[in-house]
């Protein structure tokens, strides 16, 4: 028995992942094992998994096939012995000092969940600094500032979980934005979060991956993610409703941005239907605090075309490309 599970499910990562496996070992809280599940990589990330675990005897390394992040995770969910899990993705890296500051969190407040702030890494750019806060909510608290996306945010891998919350909840096979859909039936089974947004994980943008690539129909399930989750919240109280009713037109935002960007307006038979729900959601969208100015102008234009939407939109990306460049 230890302390906390580390899971890393790995598949073609060769270039990443001595950096993130480093990252883990030199860890100033050791008590630890860490799961490297390699899902079928044909590179040789599999082989360098098993290099550490000789090195190691805090490494378990398991070969399974090919089935997706998801499935990965959940491989290591099966095995993991420790009383608290965490997960980090294979192509990422974290501070030394992650793990000790989310655990020691999540004692002192006999929290189910403790979260830490993320670093944005793009190559050849110094990641951006935030504000640091400390809070200690409750679910719907934490559920209210997850919708919101700007203080914490529902990627997986900046948190370290209380084993009980995965005693039967596991991530959803075949799903683009499986953090997404399964934020909310984590949260439900915590009474406890803590939150210290000093930033320990470091989040790689590669040029290949999955949150740098261009448009692609699998973008859509975000939008049906957090759909879902505001049917599953629904009621709770006017705060988490409208929350909930934010996030939903953020997520449209956030495909639609995609779209323009990819100059895929007219081939993509739903952005009718995104634009249609965004014009239908105009005032809701204006008076809503959440959203920024920049967004507020950019939906007012939509209210006129599309074409007049993706200028600064456009703008915007050319910017964020030339700084990541």
């Amino acid at each position: 028995m230890c302390e906390i599970s580390i899971i890393v499910p790995v598949y073609n990562v060769e270039k990443y992942l001595r950096k993130c496996v480093d990252s883990i070992l030199a860890q100033t809280f050791t008590d630890f094992e860490l799961i490297l599940v390699d899902d079928g990589s044909p590179d040789n990330s599999g082989a360098i998994c098993d290099q550490y675990a000789e090195k190691d005897s805090r490494i378990k390394v398991i070969h399974k096939e090919n089935g997706g992040l998801s499935d990965a995770r959940n491989a290591g969910i099966e095995v993991a012995k420790g009383k608290y899990l965490g997960f980090i993705d294979s192509d990422d890296y974290i501070a030394d000092d992650m793990y000790e500051l989310l655990y020691n969190n999540i004692i002192k407040e006999k929290a189910d969940l403790s979260i830490c702030g993320i670093y944005h890494v793009y190559e050849g750019k110094e990641p951006e600094r935030k504000i640091e806060k400390y809070m200690v909510l409750n679910r719907d608290e934490a559920t209210v500032l997850i919708f919101h996306g700007n203080q914490i945010s529902d990627h997986a891998v900046n948190k370290l979980y209380s084993r009980s919350i995965f005693s039967e909840l596991r991530y959803p096979l075949g799903k683009y934005h499986e953090d997404s859909f399964t934020i909310v039936g984590i949260l439900d089974q915590c009474e406890k979060v803590v939150v210290d947004t000093k930033q320990k994980y470091y989040y790689y943008h590669r040029d290949d991956s999955i949150t740098s690539q261009t448009f692609s129909q699998k973008h859509l399930e975000y939008i049906t993610a957090w759909e879902q989750n505001e049917q599953k919240v629904l009621g709770r109280s006017k705060e988490i409703d409208e929350a909930a009713h934010q996030r939903v037109c953020f997520a449209n935002f956030l495909v639609l941005d995609k779209i323009v960007n990819a100059d895929m307006e007219k081939k993509v038979p739903e952005t009718k239907t995104i634009v249609s729900y965004l014009k239908a959601n105009y005032m809701f969208i204006m008076k809503n605090s959440v959203f920024t100015r920049n967004r507020k102008i950019s939906m007012s234009l939509l209210m006129v075309s599309v074409s007049l939407y993706k200028i600064p939109s456009r703008i915007k990306n050319n910017l964020i490309n030339k700084k990541n460049r």
